[in-house]
């Protein structure tokens, strides 16, 4: 598993050419999944240490799960699994950007069956309850897959 160094100055952080990702004071860092073709925000997630270090060494995108407190690599139910072909970082390294390519039956990336979990929009912006509207069709039934 990688250890990844110290952050040094602010000016090797946002300058230099060694990653330094800086992790909350819940050891999480904000991770976005994105189609490395389309460039279509797929979903978003937490990593930690080990998860980001996994996604790193095996090339599978593997997530933190804040609900179940453990390592989820994504896929590893649905089949559905992320295979990373770019990392990215911001100026200040603290957050990810992983460009990933869907591998899978559904090529779904949202739990709950659509490609990508951004699948509503506000359909109003001037309705006081913000409305929101499903923008495309899911690719499976999570019933089906989960069991659920």
């Amino acid at each position: 598993m990688p250890s990844f160094p110290v952050r040094n100055d602010r000016n090797e952080v946002e300058l230099g050419a060694q990653f330094q990702p800086k992790f909350g004071p819940d050891g999480l860092i904000p991770c976005i999944a994105q189609d490395h073709e389309t460039n279509e925000v797929l979903m978003f997630a937490f990593m930690n240490e080990e998860s980001l270090g996994h996604t790193l060494q095996t090339g599978k995108a593997t997530y933190w799960s804040r609900s179940r407190s453990k390592l989820w690599m994504k896929g590893e139910e649905s089949g559905n699994v992320q295979l990373v072909r770019e990392v990215r970082t911001d100026c200040d390294q603290d957050v990810i950007l992983i460009k990933v390519e869907r591998a899978g039956d559904a090529n779904a990336s949202c739990h709950n069956g659509y490609k990508s979990c951004f699948y509503r929009k506000f359909s109003d912006l001037k309705d006081p309850h913000y409305p929101l509207e499903t923008t495309s069709k899911p690719l499976f039934d999570p019933k089906e897959v989960y069991g659920k």
